[in-house]
């Protein structure tokens, strides 16, 4: 099995990161980078494997190097090392000054595990709207892979949109390699970015866990909301621990009230329409030299906060109104399909506990 053969600092509780930071199958492939979460802590690891002659090792070299933060947003800065570092580990095992130099210069003060950091936690994965903020941003980035998510899933992403604006638990399959995994299990978390005050203080927290693997089942059970990415199969028929299964473009899932939500309506292809035109214009604007100071991460990203920011204003105006009563002009008006959309709007009132009446014989509900 895998081990933990250095780190620092030493008395750091490290028990199944040597299973978090070598994704289950990665013996097929040379190369990989991970994101997984320890704790209150994120990590990233890079990955290599090497062939040797040795009877012991069984022909194989496999490493990993990792870092552990509080926060994974800048995480991205160092692959460029930890690459290199795997690398030097596969040549050179045991030689470890590189490492300990880079840990002395950026080792910060960890979150107890009474945790400061847990108040702070949804800022982890907060996207920076302006770009210049992080100007390496790139798509070595989680930051910078929203375009290439939405070409593989197309319209599929307002199905995801849904789910993820309900907080509901989603696993994301995949055979290594699982970097580019852990990208879409991040941008599934911006999906549901909402930057409106007061809202959803009894909401679970979309918490993205990136890679999972089966020494983590005992802690997905007791998780309400989540969105994660595994290697593993088996994961498939473990139906308690998810909601949502989403296997290379196909999302699924095993709850009879949540099969509407996989239909994609009449809205949900106006507004991809409309993500699409917007990319065009930008594209447009930037090959002319007119914009280069926004680029199509922040489009993506704006483009779904304004849209839940409209739905959840609707809402919470509807709420203080006196009749409370939801029409099919409001629905419209969100941007939503009064008939495709009932059962979303539904979920989304309970799950967000919004006092809204939606009158069964009013054409929004029919």
């Amino acid at each position: 099995g895998n081990m933990v053969e250095w780190c620092l600092p030493q008395d750091i509780d490290l028990e199944g990161v040597e299973f978090k930071s070598m994704a289950s199958g990665s013996h097929k492939i040379q190369s990989d980078f991970i994101y997984f979460r320890k704790g209150l802590c994120f990590g990233l690891a890079c990955f290599a494997n090497m062939p040797v002659e040795s009877e012991l090792e069984r022909g194989a070299r496999m490493k990993s190097v990792g870092i552990l933060s509080p926060s994974y947003t800048l995480l991205y800065r160092y692959m460029h090392f930890l690459e290199n570092q795997v690398r030097h580990q596969l040549e050179m095992p045991g030689h470890y000054s590189h490492l300990e130099a880079f840990y002395d210069d950026k080792k910060g003060v960890l979150p107890d595990s009474k945790g400061t950091a847990t108040s702070q936690q949804p800022v982890h994965w907060l996207p920076s709207i302006h770009r210049y903020m992080y100007p390496e941003m790139k798509i070595t980035h989680p930051a910078g892979c929203m375009s290439q998510f939405i070409k593989f899933f197309g319209e599929q992403i307002l199905v995801l949109w849904k789910f993820a604006l309900l907080r509901k638990r989603i696993l994301i399959f995949s055979p290594p390699p699982v970097g580019v995994v852990c990208y879409r299990v991040y941008c599934c978390c911006c999906l549901a970015n909402v930057s409106l005050p007061g809202l959803g203080g009894t909401v679970p927290e979309s918490k993205p866990f990136f890679y999972v693997n089966v020494a983590d089942i005992e802690m997905l059970e007791t998780e309400v909301s989540y969105v994660a990415c595994t290697t593993e199969k088996i994961f498939e028929e473990k139906r308690d621990l998810y909601d949502v299964y989403v296997d290379n473009q196909n999302v699924k899932t095993h709850h009879e009230h949540l099969q509407p939500l996989l239909k994609i309506n009449s809205a949900d292809k106006e507004k991809y329409r409309r993500l699409n035109d917007q990319r065009q214009m930008l594209m447009y604007s930037q090959e002319v030299g007119e914009d280069c100071s926004s680029c199509e991460e922040d489009l993506f990203i704006l483009f779904f906060m304004e849209q839940n920011n409209r739905i959840f204003q609707t809402l919470m105006e509807v709420s203080a109104s006196q009749d409370k009563t939801l029409t099919a002009e409001h629905a419209r008006g969100m941007g939503l399909d009064p008939q495709g959309d009932r059962s979303f709007l539904m979920d989304l009132l309970e799950v967000y506990g919004i006092d809204v009446m939606l009158v069964i014989d009013n054409p929004c509900c029919t």
